[in-house]
């Protein structure tokens, strides 16, 4: 290929090919810590993917050789860039909104005119760049300045200006347009042809009630026509076109009955939500004419690339958990080593009708689900956020095969047996032992016997008060008392418990000995236990042996009790019996160094209940506290096993999300949080609708240490509290 035109005329299937590449054009953008590329020849322009640090300025004529890709439109894998000449940037073409949202005028060089609405700062390849938002007559265009000059902004903002850049288009994994940006070399390339009339900060103050009034769109989207199979639908909420491997989100009021499968028409306004396209204010056509899409099979990559976004797909997946919630049935799936969800949705407005029974699927089982792919984002720089896989009806999970035989729960089982047989054939074996020790055993070693059984009381004692676990110390009694029967075997039977010591196989002939374990209030804490051999009759000194275990057995499990109760008190919340902010602190450090040893990230969510005074203050603080525990019990239910829920005092709680890979992955807990507040609560009679504001930090990304990480959610919290009035 030898001209930018002939780059610009191919198609992405043909730039796929990887073309050689040899042709002269002259850069128009290029930051020198960067890898993009823009150069122009004539009225053709094209991207070039180029290494850093090769010191290009825009008006260089260059000689670039490489290879072609398809991309949103053709581009050139730069492998060299030669400096021909020095001159001047080719002339700036005049776009209009029209022109940028239909990609006519993509990687050229123009001049915008508009208003910055939005001025900021934000970071780009490691440095921080101005950011702006320009209202254009017609729509709303983003402009990157390549200047880390903070004090342009205040001159900026509302201002009227001409931008001088690069077209580069927004799209998505679908190579869908979403909107478009203009890559500005420098602040010389921003002419301020009207500043605002006033400073932000000198703007006379408005009541948060009245913010509204100042709220003014003029609108002058054209409406659309599509067409294509209905494979998804949920009255009044949204519909889902499919024609190929093209597929359209549409927002609709519409509960008319529609039948998926059916060729449609629709028409709506074109919007972006979340990254990717869809229609808003939809109206729906149904053709009656049945022409359904089969559905393409696709791996976990597959749906996560984002490239299948809203198309009806299939895939398959182990179960791992299914819950039934208010608003719908969820099915939680791993499929190569990552997890997702298949959902359906309950038809809107099913609150207070009876649902058909969720279909049950055994744990562990394989299954093929058929449904919508959806995501939260298509940003294809930033990597998309799979989501969810919509099912349509129970008809779209299918069983492939039942849960295997080998599992861990069986395993446990065998293991478990095989123990046990263990156990039995020891205790017989020890049984033997202890007879034929009792015989050889002479009078005259009494009272080191007598030495020895208090030296062994000294010693547990000391592990009573130590923290040696109370299982090993039952075990070490049992030992001293089975020393003072002459070698019989000794086990407890703890009240709600298990079992501890030796067991010996039943022998009628042996004679058993018992005693209640006792505590100072309440019932008997167990029972000990001793079997003297056949033909042994119990006298004075055995039943001191078994008292003597009895009262060291209470001891030590009165004193676990004890030290577990203040322990759990300490780190506990003693009203939701959630973690309390101390053991949220001590966890927070904890993770914090984890993450700083392996380089990891993880979040926090703040969160604080709204209006939580009136429910004390209207319906008293019993109900307030019951209040306090049903939303506590529902948040739990959201979170996966290793998100640690804790309530830091009052309304407020806090969740450490200890496995994230992105910020994406903790907003989705944080939303799947929000969904705890959808139901009323029924307490005492009343029913009370509960309401959040969450606040996010991921560190470090936001903080490094805990008091960072706590004040950033912290203030994210109330900033989403405050924007909801």
């Amino acid at each position: 290929m030898g001209s930018v035109r002939a780059v610009r005329s191919l198609t992405n299937a043909e730039a796929s090919r990887g073309l050689p590449v040899a042709l002269e054009a002259t850069v128009t953008y290029y930051r020198d810590y960067d890898i993009d590329l823009f150069v122009q020849d004539g009225d053709a322009a094209v991207y070039v993917l180029f290494r850093a640090g090769a010191g290009l300025l825009p008006g260089d004529r260059v000689l670039v050789r490489g290879k072609t890709q398809g991309s949103f439109r053709p581009i050139v894998v730069g492998e060299s860039v030669t400096v021909l000449s020095h001159g001047t940037a080719p002339r700036p073409v005049t776009a209009n909104v029209a022109q940028l949202f239909r990609a006519q005028l993509d990687c050229m060089r123009v001049t915008a005119h508009g208003v910055a609405r939005s001025a900021v700062m934000l970071w780009s390849a490691g440095k921080r760049n101005i950011y702006l938002q320009v209202q254009m007559d017609g729509g709303e265009v983003d402009a990157a300045v390549n200047s880390e000059d903070e004090g342009a902004l205040k001159n900026l903002l509302d201002a009227e200006v001409e931008v001088t850049g690069v077209v580069t288009s927004k799209f998505d994994q679908k190579m869908q347009q979403t909107g478009a940006t203009l890559d500005v070399q420098s602040l010389a390339d921003i002419r301020t042809l009207k500043r605002a009339s006033a400073a932000p900060s000198s703007l006379p103050e408005t009541s948060m009630d009245d913010v509204l009034g100042g709220y003014h769109v003029q609108d002058q989207t054209q409406r659309v026509h599509v067409k294509g199979t209905i494979t998804y639908y949920d009255p009044g909420s949204a519909v889902v076109l499919q024609n190929g491997t093209k597929s359209l989100w549409l927002i609709t009021m519409t509960d008319v009955p529609l039948r998926v499968g059916d060729l449609a028409e629709a028409s709506g306004f074109p919007d972006v939500r979340n990254g990717y396209l869809a229609l808003d204010h939809s109206e729906i056509r149904d053709s009656q004419a049945w022409a359904p899409i089969t559905p393409l099979p696709v791996t976990w990559e597959g749906m996560d690339s984002g490239a299948n976004a809203f198309n009806l797909v299939s895939t398959e997946g182990q179960v791992l958990m299914e819950a039934r919630e208010s608003s719908k049935d969820e099915y939680v799936l791993m499929s190569g080593g990552h997890l997702f969800s298949a959902i359906y949705r309950h038809p809107s407005g099913a609150t207070g009708v009876k649902l058909p029974p969720m279909r049950q699927i055994p744990i562990g089982s394989r299954v093929r689900v058929t449904g919508i792919s959806t995501f939260y984002s298509s940003d294809p720089f930033n990597g998309p956020v799979a989501s969810d896989l919509l099912l349509r009806s129970f008809d779209d999970i299918a069983v492939v095969a039942g849960p295997p035989w080998l599992s861990i729960g069986n395993l446990v089982r065998m293991v478990v047996a095989l123990l046990v047989v263990v156990l039995l054939v020891a205790a017989r074996g020890w049984t033997l032992a202890s007879k034929v020790r009792r015989q050889t055993v002479a009078m005259a070693r009494r009272t080191e016997a007598e030495a020895e059984l208090e030296r062994r009381r000294s010693q547990i004692l000391e592990e009573i008060s130590g923290t040696k676990p109370l299982a090993g110390i039952l075990e070490r009694i049992t030992e001293l008392v089975s020393f003072g029967l002459q070698g019989a075997p000794c086990w407890f039977e703890i009240e709600g418990g298990a079992n501890l010591g030796i067991q010996p196989v039943a022998d009628p002939g042996s004679n058993l000995l018992e005693l209640p374990i006792p505590s100072r209030t309440g019932p008997p804490l167990g029972v000990i236990h001793g079997a003297l051999a056949a033909g042994l009759q119990p006298n004075a000194l055995h039943t001191e042996a078994l008292a003597i275990g009895a009262r060291l057995a209470a001891l030590a499990i009165e004193t676990r009790d004890l030290y577990s109760d203040l322990l759990h008190r300490s780190e506990f919340d003693q009203l939701t019996d959630i973690h309390n902010r101390f053991s949220l602190e001590k966890y927070l450090d904890l993770r914090i160094e984890e993450a700083r040893r392996t380089a990891g990230i993880f979040g926090l969510i703040y969160m604080d209940l709204d209006d939580f005074k009136q429910v004390n203050d209207l319906y008293g603080h019993q109900v307030g506290d019951l209040y306090l525990q049903e939303l506590a019990l529902r948040m739990k239910r959201q979170l996966r096993s290793h998100d640690m829920l804790a309530r830091l005092g009052g309304d407020e709680f806090a969740v450490l999300v200890p496995v994230v890979k992105r910020r994406a992955d903790v907003e989705e807990v944080a939303q799947r949080l929000s969904q705890c507040f959808v139901e009323p609560l029924e307490i005492e009679g009343y029913r009370l609708q509960a309401s959040a504001s969450f606040g996010i930090a991921l560190y470090p990304e936001d903080g490094e240490s805990r008091e960072a990480l706590l004040s950033v959610s912290d203030a994210a919290m109330y900033i989403a509290k405050y924007a909801k009035h």
